[in-house]
Order: structure tokens, then C-alpha cells, then sequence
């Protein structure tokens, strides 16, 4: 049918390996699941989880960069900055009044961790009518064993966005 199989065989298989590859410059999804303290027993409303996104670029010069955004206005009013230092920020916001009563805590949730604490960079508390997304590189470290720098921290359209980054 075809003069060389083999060649068309071949040229099947690599469009396959390349669809399959990830794309280190598509965004990726991180989860934070929702936690509700004790203090949450009245059932007050709390969202099951909240989705942020988090981009790699591409490597330059022996270090990797991550840049993150969390489109929250569905969550809270506009975030602004309420502390931060060489190893964390902190953006602060006042909760959409479906959420005002939530007590509770998130962190980042993976379906591999088989139950397993770990740590997590991005974590976040519910408390007093207002929600906080914390980035925090505390206990963190890049191959070379430096601990990852937050290169950006600002808000923009009143959610929060971030870079962070380390040497490979």
C-alpha cells in the first residue's frame, strides 16, 4: 500500500510522543482543598476547594520561574497586600457574603500523596469574614538547596499575582 511502512510507522509513533509531551509553557491548575475548622460545626458555607493557576517558564541561566495568578472575585472582594517578607505574602480580602461565616483553612491537595502530609506553598485561611492567600517558601528548597525567592508579589484587577523562582 504505502512504498515505505516503515517511515509512515515511524512518523505515527512521534506525533503521538509529541501530543503526549507536557507543555512547559501551558498553565497549570493547582487545587487548594478546603478544610472547615471546628469552629465551621454550624455548617456555614465554604467552597469544596479553590483552583489557582501557576505557569513555568521557559529555563534561563541554570534557574526556573513560576508565575502565578489566583482569579478570586467569585470568592471575595478585591485583595490587597497585608504583610510580606523575603519568605512570604500574604493577600488579604473580605469574603463574598455567601462565604462571610466560613472558618476554615486550605492547602494545595494532589490525588498522588497517598493520605501523606506535605508541605505546601500555597495555603490559605478563612477566618472573621475574610480570606487570606498565603505564598509561603519556608521549608522549601531548589536543587542546589537555596530556598526559592518570590521575585513578584502584586494585585492586579484586584486578584492576587505572584512569581517565584530558584536555581536547577
Amino acid at each position: 500500500m504505502f512504498k515505505n511502512k516503515a517511515f509512515f510507522i515511524a512518523l505515527a509513533i512521534a506525533q503521538v510522543v509529541i501530543l503526549q509531551m507536557p507543555s512547559k509553557s501551558s498553565a497549570e491548575s493547582l487545587k487548594l482543598k478546603v478544610h472547615p475548622t471546628v469552629r465551621n460545626a454550624n455548617e456555614s458555607i465554604c467552597p469544596k476547594e479553590v483552583v489557582v493557576s501557576q505557569k513555568v517558564r521557559p529555563n534561563v541561566q541554570a534557574a526556573y520561574i513560576l508565575d502565578g495568578t489566583a482569579q478570586l472575585r467569585w470568592l471575595a472582594d478585591q485583595f490587597k497586600i497585608v504583610a510580606s517578607n523575603e519568605f512570604s505574602v500574604v493577600w488579604g480580602a473580605k469574603l463574598q457574603p455567601k462565604y462571610q461565616n466560613c472558618h476554615a483553612a486550605a492547602g494545595l491537595s494532589s490525588a498522588d500523596r497517598g493520605g501523606l502530609q506535605q508541605h505546601s506553598f500555597l495555603r490559605m485561611q478563612f477566618t472573621e469574614g475574610n480570606v487570606y492567600l498565603i505564598l509561603d517558601m519556608t521549608a522549601m528548597y531548589d536543587p542546589n538547596g537555596y530556598m526559592p525567592t518570590i521575585l513578584k508579589q502584586e494585585v492586579k484587577d484586584g486578584n492576587p499575582i505572584w512569581s517565584w523562582g530558584g536555581t536547577d
